[in-house]
């Protein structure tokens, strides 16, 4: 059997791969055909080049396979990713939006920047990194021209639906979209992961934000949640 490629039926930019002995795994079409993010499998198709996604890498990845409703990153989308790490899942997001969009790629580590620089954003050239602190966006502020469709949180800090918000306040257009990961053992190891997501989602909907979903990341991720909110 060959591997086949399609579109997924819900998201634009997606796809979705068959492989040769008939797994199912999602796929983005590469922006720099020839080069791998993390040694992912580089698939042709009809012409074109696709990068598996590993859903075990990536809880974006992840909460499609979980059947998250909405996936608010689009062809042409201005991206704010905070917690950008090496470039994994930003990499994908950056293959999404596609030329004539942008992933502003906030990291606080920075070894992770490095890698993130040297592996990635010196190849696509619609990402931008930055050494900041999420915590503090007025400090990036000046680097980022204009208002984001979309911000995707990842990072593993306490406060991370309050600080998801305080970057929307500056960065974020109306009716814009947010995706927040939420790493519930950040936030509260005493606490069952559910009740977490629970006090996230509350605290978007205290800034304004509409509450989409949450959907739980388990096998992929534990003790994780995706929650997609729109302001």
């Amino acid at each position: 059997m060959h591997v086949k490629v399609k579109p997924h039926p819900q998201f634009a930019e997606i796809y979705q791969v068959t492989l040769e002995d008939g797994a199912q795994r999602l796929a983005t079409r590469n922006l720099v055909p020839g080069r791998t993010v993390y040694g992912e499998r580089l698939i042709r198709f009809k012409g074109v080049e696709y990068r598996v996604w590993d859903a075990f890498r990536s809880k974006l990845a992840a909460a499609i396979i979980k059947g998250v409703q909405n996936v608010p990153i689009r062809k042409d989308d201005q991206v704010l990713y905070l917690g950008a790490a090496s470039g994994t899942t930003p990499s994908h997001v950056s293959d999404i939006v596609g030329e004539t969009g942008h992933v502003y790629c906030v990291e606080f580590a920075s070894r992770s920047l490095r890698d993130l620089v040297d592996n990635v954003c010196a190849f696509r050239l619609n990402m931008s990194p930055f050494l900041a602190d999420a915590r503090m966006p007025e400090k990036y502020a000046i680097f980022i021209p204009g208002k984001v469709d979309c911000i995707y949180c990842d990072i593993a800090q306490p406060e991370q639906a309050k600080v998801l918000a305080d970057n929307a306040d500056v960065f974020l257009k109306p009716s814009g979209w947010a995706m927040l990961a939420v790493k519930s053992q950040s936030i509260d190891v005493t606490k069952e992961p559910s009740e977490v997501y629970v006090q996230e989602a509350k605290v978007l909907r205290k800034r304004g934000f509409d509450v989409k979903e949450v959907v739980r990341l388990d096998p992929y991720d534990k003790a994780h949640a995706m929650i997609v909110a729109q302001r």
